[in-house]
């Protein structure tokens, strides 16, 4: 272990720090989009995961850029954790990633140049298991540490999967289960042990390469990965984006073990919070449902999992698809039903 706690130098760690949900929604809607090509296959209209631009009839660029502050403490991890968090978006789309750049931002004066060294070197380990360069980026001095990477990628576009593509009775499948935003909380309370620490890691530095092969699948109609919004908040982007709303059945949420004794002990995130006042009014909510469960279904993830929606016939090979490339509990979780166009989209939990 490092003597350096790295989440000591920051107010909130990985995904947890993004922007609250409707402030950046507000932010956004005041911003102009500039000009829209043709070419731009994918933009800012249902904040998807990357942009894509094609360029050619057999080729789609994937571009996107995601960094953080540490969500824990050992630098090697920390560089490991954001890489896998940000290639995930070139594989949400249905794509292959060819290089990344990286971003760093560090307080010089209280980092030694080491501690940033083993940062970086954990990004290069990600890039090189997903067969990329980082090949070039940029670095500031900054008050919190920060480490991400811009990541390209290639997709046909007849395989570019978005957010907003989804068709009533399609099945919902995720990936990886829910908790690793608990896990970090209880990891700055000083309350993970080795075990959980292990579990956690296992998880968010697990690359979400399978997109690849789900963006070829018949019958794959949308897809997303459950980042910082929490499952309930990307599920709805997924909902508004194809017009429809959803399903879920909370029994069948695959959840990490660890995170959820802790959630029964009402250690989360305040991001958790920020999340369910964002989507909370969109959410139909079981009155015998478990009061914590709320904080795992709104519980930034960190490098989560890619949550699927498929035809009822595609069921069988998507979910072998994940458990045959390592995504034991990946799991059907729900499904997409028509939307009331009276009520808007909504997410029914039961």
């Amino acid at each position: 272990m490092t003597s350096i706690a790295l989440t000591q130098f920051s107010h909130g760690g990985g995904c947890g720090c993004k922007i609250a949900p409707g402030l950046l929604a507000e932010i956004l809607s005041r911003a102009p989009q500039g000009i829209v090509p043709p070419e731009l296959m994918v933009g800012l209209e249902t904040s998807d995961d990357a942009a894509v631009y094609r360029l050619n009839d057999s080729q789609a660029l994937v571009a996107t850029t995601d960094f953080f502050t540490p969500i824990v403490d050992i630098p090697r991890d920390f560089g490991r954790i954001a890489a896998t968090n940000a290639l995930s978006d070139i594989y949400a789309m249905g794509g292959t990633p060819i290089m990344a750049l990286a971003l760093v931002g560090m307080p010089i004066a209280k980092l030694s140049p080491d501690v940033i060294a083993e940062v970086l070197a954990g990004g290069a380990d990600v890039c090189r298991e997903a067969g990329i360069p980082i090949a070039g980026g940029h670095s500031i001095d900054l008050l919190e540490p920060i480490y991400g990477l811009v990541a390209l990628g290639l997709v046909h576009p007849d395989r570019v999967r978005r957010n907003a593509g989804g068709q009533a009775g399609d099945a919902l499948v995720l990936g990886k289960p829910l908790g690793v935003g608990i896990l970090s909380a209880a990891l700055k309370r000083g309350l993970l042990d080795e075990t959980g620490y292990a579990q956690m890691l296992r998880h968010t530095t697990q690359l979400n390469r399978i997109g690849s092969t789900l963006g070829g699948l018949h019958g794959v109609h949308a897809m997303t990965d459950v980042t910082g919004f929490g499952l309930a908040g990307h599920l709805l982007e997924v909902c508004r984006g194809s017009q429809l709303s959803a399903r879920v059945t909370l029994a069948q949420l695959p959840l990490i073990e660890e995170a959820v004794a802790f959630a029964r002990d009402g250690v989360v995130t305040g991001a958790s919070g920020r999340n369910w006042a964002a989507h909370g009014d969109a959410v139909d909510w079981p009155a015998d449902a478990a009061p914590w469960m709320k904080s795992l279904i709104s519980d930034p993830q960190t490098s989560g999992g890619l949550l699927v929606s498929c035809s009822q016939d595609a069921v069988p090979d998507v979910l072998a698809a994940f458990h045959q490339d390592g995504f034991a509990q990946a799991a059907v979780v729900g499904s997409l039903t028509a939307m009331d166009q009276s009520a808007g989209s909504r997410i029914s939990f039961l």
